[in-house]
C-alpha cells in the first residue's frame, strides 16, 4: 500500500486552503445513502399566504425513522434583513425535527424557531436554522414566473442561490438534541448529516415558496420554474471567521476528516492496475470539473490568481495524459507523483480527489471514521515524562520551535469574541487593544512557549509535577497528548502570523462539506453555494444521487 502523505504535507494551510470536494464529501454521502436506501418525500403541510407568510413541512423517510423539515417564512420589511448573528429577524427560520410533528409541536416551535437564540426547542429538533432571501434575484424570478416567463439563465448563474443561510446550529444549540442522541444511528454517523438533510430540504422548500409567490401575483398566468433551472440553483452560505476556530477546536474530529481522505488516497495510489472503465470514469470526471471550473468565478484577487492556475493545471493534466501510460505498475501514484512537480497545490489536491471517483467500494466505507463520537473528554496522562512531551511538541510544531515569536510579524495578529457581534474576531495585537481577550487559538505559539518551559525541566520528570508549577500550559499538553494518536489534528502554519489568510481554514471545512466554486470577499470570509445542481429530493436516484456535483456538458 502507497504510505499516506505526512501532516508535514498536508497540514499547511496553503494546501488545505486548497482542498476540493470529493467521495467523502458530507453532502454527497447523504445523498448517496438515501438513494440507496430508498428514501421517500413528502410534503405534508404547505399552509402559506399570498403574502408569502406561514408555514410548511417536508418529511423524509428513512428505512428506520423520519425527519421533517419544518419551515417557517416571513414577510421581513428589506430594513431588517442582515446575514449577521446578530440579527432577530429572517426571511425563513427552520428547524430539523425527529420524526413527524404533530399539531402541539408546530404550535410550539411557532412560537420559537422564528425567534432562533431568542427561543428555545426541544431534544425532538435536531438543528436549528435561518435565511435570507436574495434581493437580487428573488424579485426577477417571482416577476418572471408570474408572467408565465422563466427567469434570465444569466442571472441565475451569477447568483446561483434564491435564498442564503446565515446559520444552521445543531449539536445542543438553543436546546436542540445533542450530538450523542443522534451519533448511534447510521445515517448520522457522518459528521453534520442533520444540517445537511436540513439544507437539503430548504432548497425544496425555497423552490416552492417562489413558484408559490408567483402563482399567488400571476394566478393562472404563472409558470413553474423550468426544471432544469431550477437544478442549477443551490443554498447560499457566507461563511466569516467564526467557522475558523472550530477546526483548531476540534482536533480529533479534524483528524478524522483528514484521515479518511488520506487513507483513500493512498488505497487508490497503492492499486497495481487501472481498468478501462477506471480510466473512462476518471477522465470524464475531469472534462466535467474543466466545466466546473469555467463557472467557478470571483473577484478577490487571490482567489482569481488560483483559478487561473488551476485552469493551467488542468491544461497541463490534459496533455501529461494525452501520452501517459496506463500500463505500467501503479499508475495512480505515478500521476500524483507527476503532479507534486508540475501543478499548483490547487491542482494536486483536484487531481488527488478525482482519482477517488472511481473507487466507491475501495472509498466511501472510510465515511463512517470520520465523526468524533469519543463519550469523555481526553485526560491527561500526568505520569508522561518531560522527554516524551517534548518529543511529541516536536512532532507536531518542531517547524515553530525556531520561529522568533517576540517579533511583530510573527505574532501580529490575535483571536477574539466581539462582544457587540457575538462573533470571533481576529485583530492587530500591535494596532488595536484586543490581547487581553485573546482566545486560545494559537496553537503553535503556545507550543513553542510550552517546549521551552519544559526544556528547563528534569528529563525524568512527570508532567504532572510541570503543569503544578505551570498550569498555563495545560492545554498545549493536552493537544500534544492528543496528537500521538491524531496527527492531522494541528494544522502546520501560524494562525496568529501577519500573513495569515483565514479563508484557507474556512474551505478547509466547507470542502468537506462539498461545497464548490468558492468565493472570498475578502482574507476574512467566503461565499459558497451548496446542492447546486443536484436532484430535489423528489427526483434523487441512484443514477443521479453522486456525481450530480459535476456538472455535464450541456448541447
Amino acid at each position: 500500500m502507497s504510505k499516506v502523505r505526512s501532516p508535514e504535507i498536508v497540514m499547511r494551510l496553503s494546501r488545505l486552503g486548497s482542498l476540493h470536494q470529493c467521495r467523502l464529501s458530507f453532502m454527497r454521502q447523504l445523498t448517496r445513502r438515501m438513494a440507496a436506501e430508498n428514501w421517500r418525500f413528502s410534503r405534508p403541510v404547505f399552509d402559506i399566504d399570498a403574502a408569502g407568510v406561514g408555514h410548511a413541512v417536508y418529511t423524509a423517510a428513512g428505512p428506520e425513522r423520519s425527519y421533517s423539515l419544518v419551515a417557517f417564512a416571513h414577510d421581513l420589511p428589506p430594513e431588517m434583513r442582515s446575514d449577521r448573528v446578530i440579527a432577530t429577524a429572517w426571511d425563513a427560520t427552520f428547524t430539523l425535527f425527529d420524526g413527524i410533528p404533530t399539531k402541539a409541536d408546530i404550535d410550539r416551535l411557532s412560537r420559537n424557531v422564528p425567534l432562533q437564540e431568542a427561543g428555545r426547542v426541544s431534544q425532538s429538533e435536531i438543528s436549528v436554522s435561518r435565511a435570507n432571501r436574495s434581493v437580487r434575484l428573488w424579485e426577477h424570478f417571482v416577476d418572471a414566473l408570474s408572467q408565465g416567463r422563466q427567469p434570465d439563465p444569466q442571472r441565475v448563474a451569477a447568483v446561483g442561490y434564491l435564498m442564503r443561510t446565515t446559520a444552521v446550529y445543531g449539536s445542543g444549540k438553543l436546546g436542540a438534541a445533542d450530538r450523542e442522541i443522534i451519533a448511534g444511528r447510521p445515517e448520522m454517523a457522518a459528521p453534520f448529516q442533520a444540517e445537511m438533510l436540513s439544507v437539503y430540504l430548504t432548497r425544496w422548500f425555497v423552490r416552492d415558496l417562489v413558484e408559490h409567490m408567483a402563482r399567488m401575483r400571476g394566478g393562472d398566468t404563472a409558470v413553474p420554474l423550468d426544471p432544469a433551472l431550477a437544478r442549477c440553483l443551490g443554498i447560499g452560505n457566507s461563511t466569516g471567521l467564526g467557522m475558523a476556530p472550530f477546526i483548531v477546536n476540534h482536533p480529533v474530529l479534524f483528524n478524522n476528516w483528514i484521515r479518511a481522505r488520506e487513507e483513500a488516497i493512498a488505497t487508490v495510489r497503492a492499486l497495481a492496475r487501472a481498468s478501462d472503465r477506471a480510466q473512462a470514469q476518471f477522465t470524464d470526471l475531469l472534462t466535467r470539473s474543466g466545466l466546473s471550473v469555467a463557472k467557478w468565478h470571483s473577484e478577490h484577487p487571490l482567489q482569481i490568481a488560483k483559478l487561473a492556475q488551476l485552469k493551467a493545471d488542468l491544461a497541463a493534466l490534459r496533455q501529461h495524459l494525452g501520452a501517459f501510460d496506463w500500463s505500467p505498475e501503479a499508475p495512480w501514484d505515478r500521476l500524483m507523483h507527476w503532479a507534486e512537480g508540475a501543478l499548483s497545490e490547487e491542482g494536486q489536491e483536484l487531481l488527488a480527489s478525482l482519482i477517488l471517483e472511481p473507487y466507491p467500494d475501495l472509498v466511501d466505507g472510510l465515511g463512517a471514521t470520520m465523526a468524533d463520537d469519543t463519550p469523555d473528554a481526553f485526560i491527561i496522562d500526568g505520569a508522561m515524562t518531560v522527554a516524551e512531551m517534548r518529543r511529541l511538541i516536536e512532532a507536531s510544531f518542531g517547524w515553530a520551535l525556531d520561529l522568533d515569536w517576540s517579533a511583530r510579524e510573527t505574532c501580529a495578529r490575535a483571536w477574539y469574541v466581539s462582544e457587540e457581534k457575538l462573533e470571533p474576531r481576529l485583530g492587530e495585537r500591535f494596532e488595536e487593544p484586543v490581547e487581553a481577550y485573546e482566545q486560545p487559538l494559537a496553537p503553535a505559539r503556545d507550543a513553542a512557549l510550552a517546549h521551552r518551559a519544559l526544556c528547563d525541566r528534569d528529563a525524568d520528570q512527570p508532567i504532572s509535577v510541570f503543569l503544578q508549577a505551570h498550569p498555563e500550559h495545560r492545554h498545549t499538553l493536552r493537544r500534544a497528548q492528543i496528537s500521538a494518536s491524531a496527527p492531522y489534528g494541528e494544522i502546520r502554519s501560524n494562525t496568529i502570523a501577519a500573513d495569515l489568510m483565514p479563508i484557507d481554514m474556512l474551505r478547509a471545512k466547507l470542502s468537506f462539506f462539498g461545497a464548490t466554486h468558492f468565493d472570498p470577499r475578502s482574507d476574512r470570509w467566503v461565499r459558497i453555494c451548496m446542492y447546486a445542481d443536484a436532484p430535489y429530493p423528489p427526483d434523487l436516484t441512484a443514477r443521479n444521487a453522486d456525481f450530480w456535483v459535476y456538472p455535464e456538458a450541456t448541447a
